[in-house]
């Protein structure tokens, strides 16, 4: 059993700045690419940003410059912090890793999705 939990969402003005966290913990022996997705209303959701376990980075298009991925392999933990932001980045962002398990098997763990919100 792997469980992801995010945390960092929540209110902040355009322009301003948040920083997602994401743990995950549970029966992990290596966990391989890392990443956010968000789903605002009414539009599937999409990739904003991935990482590789050895820190290859991809960005969608409308978050480059602003938005840096990051992880800690040690904590099992990968962030995003979120600059420069815009009304069009509210959505519920969720993370996602591949987790090879202790079994060992591979699958994708999602975490609950977090709310966040832009504007003033």
């Amino acid at each position: 059993q792997v469980q992801l939990v995010e945390s960092g969402g929540g209110l902040v003005q355009p322009g301003g700045s948040l920083r997602l966290s994401c743990a995950a913990s549970g029966s992990i022996s290596s966990i391989y690419t890392m990443g956010w997705y968000r789903q605002a209303p009414g539009v599937q959701r999409e990739s904003v940003a991935t990482i590789s376990r050895g820190g290859r980075t991809n960005y969608r298009d409308s978050v480059k410059g602003r938005f840096t991925i990051s992880r800690d392999n040690a904590k099992n933990t990968v962030y995003l912090q979120m600059n420069s932001m815009k009304a069009e980045d509210t959505a519920v962002y969720y993370c996602t890793a591949r987790v090879v398990t202790i079994g060992p098997e591979t699958y994708d763990y999602w975490g609950q999705g977090t709310q966040v919100t832009v504007s003033s």
